[in-house]
């Protein structure tokens, strides 16, 4: 039977989703907005339109300036994490996989940490280095590098469990250069921990120029490889039989998944389970094919992301919480639940 495709009634939803987590991460926060005021705001950004918004001009600021940018960050890092999750849930055909699963977090961590711990003591007082981005996007892509040599091992093929086992080395081996790291330099385990929580606080668009291409790349090859991953799911010998070169269309959906997970995380921290999250929910509530999942994980991704991130602006009152540790707080009963889900459809 052919997969269902893409309902329109569920894309709606998903934009419906989307703009109701832009409005309410605008409007909220320690200075609310009124919402009717925001909307009209961001009409004035398009060209040739002006209408009074009844904001005053710091609280325009407050909208363009500071939330914004952050609306928009969480948008795209959730987009990412979660399509990057439904892709590699597909091409390892494990409904547990993550987009931190190759050794992603772990390299982009140590990156991170060695940054901070190796730099300058004239400069320890100025924050957080500005090469932390470049530093955890090239740590997260060496890990892949590395789990993609180690998992081609004693054989030809790189098979998804022989993927996934060298993901679990690396991942352990870059963690335990980190530690060292740390244990060195303990005087820097502030601000390691502050990013490794992560956080999606910007004060302009520079991160999201940053991660945007990466975001728009890894969408076009992922998204025009949702048929093949469907076929994936019937196993690779009856994938060969219709045509489809399982290996190749498996290594391409990795390493653009990678790619912009690597992209996300280098700008927003480690904020894990999105990619858990999010594709599986939908899986449950939309159906299996990858034709329609793949499209609504980049909205409601997105729309999570952003409405996760509200959660860890207001809840905390003065002292803001840490994005992942929300995550981590939503997906861990989750996690449980998908574990026991695909363990019961196995026996």
């Amino acid at each position: 039977m052919r997969p269902a495709g893409l309902r329109p009634a569920w894309f709606a939803s998903g934009v419906l989703a989307v703009l109701v987590a832009v409005t309410a991460g605008l409007a909220f926060g320690s200075v609310p907005l009124p919402p009717g005021g925001v909307a009209v705001e961001l009409l004035n950004l398009i060209p040739g339109v002006r209408l009074h918004s009844g904001l005053t001009e710091r609280e325009v600021a407050i909208l363009l300036e500071l939330r914004l940018p952050r609306v928009v960050l969480g948008l795209v890092v959730g987009a990412m994490l979660s399509l990057a999750g439904a892709a590699y849930q597909g091409a390892f055909r494990n409904p547990l996989a993550d987009p931190h699963l190759l050794g992603v977090a772990a390299g982009a961590g140590l990156g991170v940490t060695a940054v901070i711990v190796l730099r300058p003591a004239t400069d320890a007082a100025a924050g957080l280095p500005i090469g932390v981005p470049l530093a955890a996007f090239v740590g997260a892509l060496v890990a892949v590098a590395l789990t993609w040599v180690l998992g081609a091992a004693g054989g030809r093929d790189r098979s998804p469990s022989a993927l996934i086992l060298a993901g679990v080395a690396v991942s352990a081996f870059l963690a335990a250069m980190q530690t060292y790291l740390l244990q060195r330099h303990v005087e820097s385990l502030r601000e390691v921990y502050s990013w490794l929580l992560g956080r999606l606080g910007t004060a302009g668009w520079h991160d999201v120029l940053v991660v945007l291409p990466y975001t728009v790349v890894t969408a076009v090859i992922v998204l025009a490889q949702r048929r093949e991953l469907d076929v994936l799911t019937v196993g690779d010998e009856e994938a060969s039989s219709l045509g489809l070169h399982p290996q190749r269309s498996r290594y391409l959906l990795i390493v653009a998944a990678s790619l912009g997970t690597a992209a996300a995380v280098s700008v927003s921290g480690l904020i894990g389970f999105v990619g858990i999250i999010v594709p599986h929910t939908l899986r449950m509530l939309t159906g299996p094919s990858y034709r329609s999942l793949l499209p609504l994980s980049v909205l409601f991704g997105a729309a999570f992301l952003a409405l996760t991130d509200l959660l860890a602006r207001v809840a905390g009152g003065a002292a803001e919480i840490p994005i992942g540790v929300v995550t981590a707080f939503l997906g861990a009963p989750f996690f449980i639940l998908v574990l026991r889900t695909s363990r019961s459809l196995t026996t």
